[in-house]
């Protein structure tokens, strides 16, 4: 009979507080951030926003609903086709809607930090030959989050990108993890999943049946790593740990 090859042959990331460290994030602070510069852009093209205490209201109050109904029915809204529907008297282009977009979430993004040797450790695992990918659950448009990625020169070493509000379902459903799977073209055992949050990350990729590495965050702070999942403070750590798996499995 022939033995399984359990060598890993992708690595799948989760975004938030795996690849990038955002933190503990002040939601009112940054919310009045970009709201002030998204109606100031829209003034400068002319849009009716009308008044500017107005105009947070409307965008705050359709978030917040958003958000409290993606929570009850465990999936995650597209927020870009959102802020469209609540700004319906603003007329713009798909250029100038994604810099809207942006402008959104350029005050978040500004608070991500990155291990200031992550571009070199995942150069080494592509030219490892591994391939890499990302999985994060989010309402947050990918022309913003690759943008972000872009900025930060990181966007090309992930040839999959699947964000939970493409879907009708998030994680920690177990439909994530197989679709991402499918995606990458590996089978499950030979992928590790690194994330941060113990119940959406590691727990489903490990019934997908993946290898797991739980990444420390404030989201798993003085929680028990769950059995046969690896715990790394830093990326750069991978390297060594998926070097000792490949080494010890057996081939085909």
């Amino acid at each position: 009979m022939n033995k399984i090859n359990q060598k890993i042959k992708a690595i799948i990331f989760d975004l938030g507080e795996t690849l990038l460290s955002f933190g503990k994030v002040d939601e009112k602070k940054l919310f009045s951030k970009s709201a002030s510069v998204t109606y100031r852009y829209l003034k400068t093209l002319g849009q009716p926003v009308g008044n500017y205490t107005l105009y947070c209201w409307r965008n705050l109050a359709s978030l917040k609903i958003c958000y409290w109904i993606s929570n009850v029915l465990k999936k995650d809204f597209n927020a870009f086709d959102l802020l469209k529907k609540v700004n319906k008297s603003v007329k713009l282009s798909d250029a100038q809607w994604q810099e809207l977009f942006w402008l959104w979430y350029e005050p978040l993004s500004r608070l991500a930090k990155m291990e200031d040797d992550l571009i070199a450790t995942l150069s080494k695992f592509t030219q490892a030959g591994l391939k890499l990918g990302i999985l994060s659950n989010t309402f947050i448009h990918e022309s913003s989050i690759e943008r972000h990625l872009r900025k930060l020169k990181i966007l090309d070493f992930f040839s999959v990108r699947l964000y939970s509000y493409q879907f009708a379902f998030r994680k920690p459903d177990i439909r994530m993890f197989r679709a991402v799977a499918e995606k990458i073209g590996e089978l499950p055992e030979n992928i590790l999943f690194v994330g941060d949050h113990i119940k959406n990350d590691i727990v489903p990729a490990l019934k997908a049946g993946m290898k797991t590495a739980l990444k420390t965050a404030y989201t798993n702070d003085g929680q028990p790593v769950p059995a046969g999942s690896w715990k790394i403070n830093r990326i750069s750590e991978l390297f060594a740990l998926v070097d000792s798996v490949n080494s010890a499995a057996p081939a085909v």
